[in-house]
């Protein structure tokens, strides 16, 4: 029996649904009312102009970092240290703050270069260790671990505050070094800007260019790949190195805008966000914006739901997880349907 036409295109909101009556089941059973905290959620995020403005400002490293992640993904890697690459994103950027003091427009230039040359050598650190035989997942993981101790030991070490080192942060940076924000938002034109340059940029990668094809090949068939001439050790750090510059960019972004100087934890999770985003929009280009436009707002829009409600501002990370575990388990209908059919021919046979 053949499927009904419209079922292919409907099937990827059922998980979004399920997602939704899950999570409202467990607000109920906290005695919490699900319309109240969905509301809370929807006026923390666009509210007012500087709520929506904010939720756009969390939008754009979370969308640099997601664009980074098409590119390594397209060539069949699975980047987890886009994490560590963030957070030397942010320290290149911050290196260049605390160095030098020049005028604005210079400044800010040559802090959003370092934080993508210190993403792209981190990253292109991950794909030399993948060439050596260690898998990108393991490495990356082993990076992000290095990036975050690196990050500890400048803090409360060379560039501890004048006052003495600490955790909490390193000395403020001046403020020719940070980005215009928009009123008393983290919202910056600038990092709007480019946001949208960077989204061109890999719209022209994938599907304007030959890079963009050899890419492609690498991902769906290595040997095969290699036949045809594209050099699967070239593309690999190519693929990585812009991957880690994206996101560097974004940890620039996200030092410069949201905070004045270095601080611990300086990603907020944005790396591991990232990927969840990648995921959810099924690799698809023009997808990750939205998606990650998505998370953005559930996250800020938590914050006012912890004040509204008395529920912890975690209830968002518990949105977008379960609804990635539906996607990941339910999300393919092709897929499905085959373990379906598997199933029952094993039941037959046994």
């Amino acid at each position: 029996m053949s499927r009904p036409a419209w079922l292919p295109r409907l099937w990827p909101l059922l998980p979004s649904f399920v997602a939704l009556l899950l999570t409202s089941l467990l607000l109920l059973a906290f005695g919490a009312s699900p319309p109240l905290a969905f509301g809370a959620i929807w006026e923390g995020a666009f509210g007012n102009q500087d709520r929506l403005l904010t939720t756009v400002a969390f939008w754009i490293p979370l969308m640099l970092s997601s664009l980074g992640l098409l590119i390594s993904f397209r060539a069949g890697l699975w980047n987890i240290g886009i994490e560590g690459q963030f957070i030397l994103g942010a320290i290149g950027a911050s290196w260049v703050a605390l160095s030098l003091q020049l005028p604005a427009p210079l400044q800010i230039s040559l802090q959003m270069l370092a934080a993508m040359a210190a993403g792209a050598l981190w990253a292109g650190l991950a794909g030399v260790l993948k060439r050596w035989g260690v898998h990108e997942i393991f490495g990356g993981l082993a990076l992000n671990n290095l990036a975050i101790i690196l990050t500890n030991y400048l803090i409360a070490g060379p560039w501890q505050p004048p006052e003495g080192g600490s955790f909490r942060g390193t000395a403020p940076f001046h403020a020719d070094a940070l980005l215009p924000l928009v009123g008393a938002t983290r919202f910056s034109v600038v990092a709007l800007g480019l946001a949208l340059l960077a989204f061109g940029l890999v719209v022209l990668a994938l599907r304007n260019s030959a890079w963009g094809l050899r890419l492609k090949a690498l991902g769906r068939n290595p040997r095969s790949a290699l036949l045809l001439g594209v050099s699967s050790r070239r593309e690999t750090l190519l693929a990585m190195a812009f991957c880690g510059a994206l996101a560097g960019l974004g940890g620039a972004v996200r030092v410069l805008s949201w905070f004045d100087s270095l601080r611990q934890s300086i990603s907020g999770g944005i790396g591991y966000l990232a990927l969840m985003v990648v995921i959810l929009a099924a690799f698809r280009l023009l997808w990750t914006p939205l998606v990650a436009f998505f998370f953005a707002a559930v996250l800020s829009g938590s914050v006012v739901l912890q004040l509204r409600t008395q529920l912890h501002s975690s209830l968002g990370n518990i949105l977008t997880g379960v609804l990635v575990l539906l996607v990941l388990l339910f999300g393919n209908l092709d897929s499905l349907r085959a373990w379906w059919a598997e199933w029952r021919a094993g039941r037959r046979r046994s």
